[in-house]
């Protein structure tokens, strides 16, 4: 027997559509994870929310590109024109902590085990971050991307609503061409555009995607 999946964009929208005919402009707490996957989901809510966009992602290597992120998500608030305020909340930068979620887990391919428990460490945080901050709502940018599990992310986005009392907003951005409009809004923002995730494991992956593509080019 088959499953049907479960259509996590129309869920949003019915969620959006009451609070609307309620005459709400509710607070979101939203994990951001890079200002391009930010762009979309962010022109999309703003419409809808009050936004405190969160960026905690201990997962980012080095700290260099950690900061690159950090300012370049700044920068990207700054610029768009937002219908209800946005504003920026950096969580604290601890990659110890993703190494020891990690332990283990560290030859384990991307879209695995060790980015599902990524996933919970980010959404855990960003849940504690909307009970501090008095939130309606959390959720991510995360799916957004279409190497992310959306499913998953909504899976432990529940489970912690449950857990800590605040709402989760189920998504699936990249939807209705959401992620082909984050493209398009890099592009006109001149966004830094990252080639992986962000953790030192999808980076090696990544680096030997090139060095696979570039022993291809010249055969």
């Amino acid at each position: 027997m088959q499953v049907s999946k479960i259509n996590y964009q129309k869920k949003m929208e019915e969620i959006l559509e009451a609070e609307q005919k309620e005459g709400r402009i509710p607070h979101l707490l939203l994990h951001s994870c890079c200002a391009p996957c930010s762009s979309y989901v962010l022109e999309y809510l703003t419409a809808h929310f009050r936004i405190t966009d969160y960026f905690y992602n201990p997962n980012i290597a080095p700290e260099n590109e950690y900061r690159k992120r950090v300012e370049e998500l700044q920068r990207l608030i700054d610029s768009l024109p937002l219908e209800n305020p946005v504003v920026m909340d950096e969580g604290k930068y601890d990659p110890e902590r993703f190494y020891a979620m990690a332990k283990g887990l560290e030859e384990v391919p991307e879209g695995g085990e060790r980015c599902f428990r990524c996933y919970e460490l980010r959404l855990r945080e960003a849940a504690e971050e909307a009970v501090r901050v008095g939130a309606d709502y959390f959720t991510t940018s995360l799916s957004i991307s279409p190497l992310k599990n959306a499913a998953k992310l909504n899976e432990i986005g529940l489970a912690l609503e449950k857990e800590y009392g605040v709402r989760y907003l189920v998504s699936d951005f990249k939807k209705k061409n959401g992620y082909k409009r984050s493209i398009e809004l890099s592009r006109e923002y001149d966004l830094y555009r990252q080639n992986y995730c962000g953790c030192v494991f999808s980076r090696k992956e990544a680096e030997k995607r090139d060095a696979e593509k570039a022993a291809a080019a010249d055969q």
